[in-house]
Parts: structure tokens; C-alpha cells; sequence
């Protein structure tokens, strides 16, 4: 139970909220250009004198080991300041360090523990989290598809592409509900609309399949044309494909080896094979530019 504070210790606890969150936000800036040592300076005195936010941010800084030396069990330390005033991102944030043995003895009970404070103030990713618990059976708590459903529920509607991906998954296998297509096609396109590179992969299968949805090779297309301009190489392949065998655009060779060989250089099964298909039927001059507008993406792209 929540209990009221006093009105005078509110009035006296809320007081410096502004002069700490002006300083807060001084941190936050230095720290986003990558001036942790800066960030610190703001924050540590900040943390010392109770502020959770700042607690909590330290918390991340020594788990994460910028700025700083990584030492878990100092970030334990200051997510537990914070949990401790109920705080509801480093509520969540103590529960992972239980759930991994990160700092703390591996104790999935307590992790429970923590995620459900959280959740009780409807922190999302602490959502996500106990739902996975009840999923696995984890934590002292019976393994109960409903529960975990309920939960992953209550993140995807606050936007957490995450939960939408997972309730996706859930009622595509059917696992512990009703498999229903059309409920996972609503859900991993949620994620799909939220750059979820796997997500919109997925919802470019059911689109080629017809299930949940109405069979529509071009919006196959859009979405395989998404996750493939970010790497996925799985849609990469399957977008040479289909402009390979013109389904759901119009077949064009030059784009299809274009796609098909940045797939063969990940060594994506069949992918070769299917380039050398296009290769047989181009010109010279069109195998040249679709190697040229594979090294440009390429270049463009390094990262994925």
C-alpha cells in the first residue's frame, strides 16, 4: 500500500524538484553529445541527495560501463535507491539485474518481485517482462498463457513493438489461445509501422500466404522493400524474388540481381542461385548496373 506523506514533508520533498531537474537536464545534454564525465558531475550529486531519476540514470551509466567502469553490482546499488522510492524504470531495471544474476544472485522470484511493483504503475517494458515470466512458467509464478497474453496486451496498447510482436507470434502458433490469423496480422503490423525489421518480414509472409489478411503481393512487396532497406537479408532475397517472377511488381531483372546478389554476399541460401537465373536473361550493360546499384546500397548501408 501507498502511504500519504505528510503535507509539509511533500511540500518540503518537492521543493527542489525544479533546481534538480534543471541540473538533470544539464547532464542530459552533456551526455548526449558523449560527455559522460560531464553527465556525471551533474548527476552524482543529484543521485547522493535522493533524486531517483538521477539514481537510476547512474544505474544504466555503470550497467552499460560509459563513462564509467561496468560494475554491476554498483548499478544495482543505485537502481535499488531508486526502486526503493518507487520508481518505476529502475523498478523494472532491478528486475532484469535479478532475472540475469547481473550483480545480484540469480533470483528469478525476486526479479517478480520487482517487475510487478513496477507494472502496478503501468511501466510497459515491466509489462512485457512479467508476461515473459508467466510465459516461461518463471519466478514462482505458474506458467499461465492467459496471464502472459493479458500483460503483453497492456504494453502493445501503450506502443511497445515488443508486445505487439510477441502477441503477434502467440496467435499466429496458437500458444496457450486460439490461433487467429487476422488478431496476429493486426498486432505485427503494428510492429511492421514501428521499423520492427523482423516484424515486417513476417507480415510480408502472410501477406503472400493470405493469412489474416487478404492475399496482396504488392503489399507483400512494401514490406519486404522495408525490412530489406534495412539489411534484413531474408527480405532482400525474397524482394529479388519477386521482382525476379514480376509478383506484386513489375518483373524487372535489374532489380532483382540487385537485391538477389547484396542477399549472395550474406551468403543467404539460394540467393546465388537465383541472381545467376536473372544473369541469364540480361544484357551486359543491365548485369553492370545492377552491380552498381548493389555497391551504392552497399556503401550507403554499411552498418546493417
Amino acid at each position: 500500500m501507498i502511504r500519504k506523506l505528510a503535507a509539509p514533508l511533500l511540500i518540503a520533498l518537492m521543493a527542489p524538484l525544479g533546481a534538480y531537474s534543471a541540473d538533470f537536464e544539464k547532464g542530459l545534454v552533456a551526455a548526449e553529445r558523449g560527455d559522460y564525465q560531464t553527465a556525471l558531475q551533474e548527476w552524482v550529486p543529484l543521485a547522493e541527495q535522493g533524486y531517483a531519476h538521477a539514481q537510476n540514470t547512474l544505474g544504466e551509466m555503470y550497467q552499460k560501463g560509459q563513462g564509467v567502469t561496468k560494475d554491476y553490482a554498483e548499478a544495482v546499488k543505485w537502481y535499488r535507491a531508486a526502486a526503493e522510492q518507487g520508481y518505476a524504470n529502475a523498478q523494472n531495471n532491478l528486475g532484469v539485474m535479478y532475472y540475469y544474476g547481473e550483480g545480484v544472485p540469480q533470483d528469478p522470484v525476486e526479479a517478480v518481485k520487482w517487475y510487478r511493483a513496477a507494472v502496478e504503475q503501468g511501466y510497459a517494458r515491466a509489462q512485457i517482462n512479467l508476461a515473459g515470466m508467466y510465459e516461461q512458467g518463471s519466478g514462482g509464478v505458474p506458467q499461465d498463457y492467459a496471464e502472459a497474453v493479458k500483460w503483453y496486451r497492456a504494453a502493445a496498447e501503450q506502443g511497445e513493438a515488443d508486445a505487439q510482436f510477441a502477441l503477434g507470434f502467440i496467435y499466429r502458433q496458437g500458444i496457450g489461445v486460439l490461433q487467429n490469423y487476422v488478431e496476429a496480422a493486426k498486432w505485427y503490423r503494428a510492429a511492421a509501422e514501428q521499423g520492427e525489421a523482423l516484424t515486417q518480414y513476417i507480415l510480408c509472409e502472410m501477406y503472400e500466404e493470405g493469412k489474416g489478411v487478404p492475399q496482396n503481393y504488392a503489399e507483400a512487396v512494401k514490406w519486404y522493400r522495408a525490412a530489406a532497406e534495412q539489411g534484413y537479408v531474408h527480405a532482400q532475397n525474397n524482394l529479388g524474388v519477386m521482382y525476379l517472377y514480376g509478383k506484386g511488381v513489375p518483373q524487372d531483372y535489374v532489380k532483382a540481381h540487385m537485391w538477389l546478389n547484396l542477399a549472395a554476399a550474406k551468403q543467404y541460401k539460394d540467393a546465388s542461385k537465383a541472381r545467376d537465373l536473372a544473369e541469364k536473361k540480361m544484357s551486359p550493360a543491365q548485369i553492370q548496373q545492377a552491380q552498381q546499384l548493389a555497391r551504392k546500397w552497399f556503401d550507403d548501408n554499411k552498418n546493417p
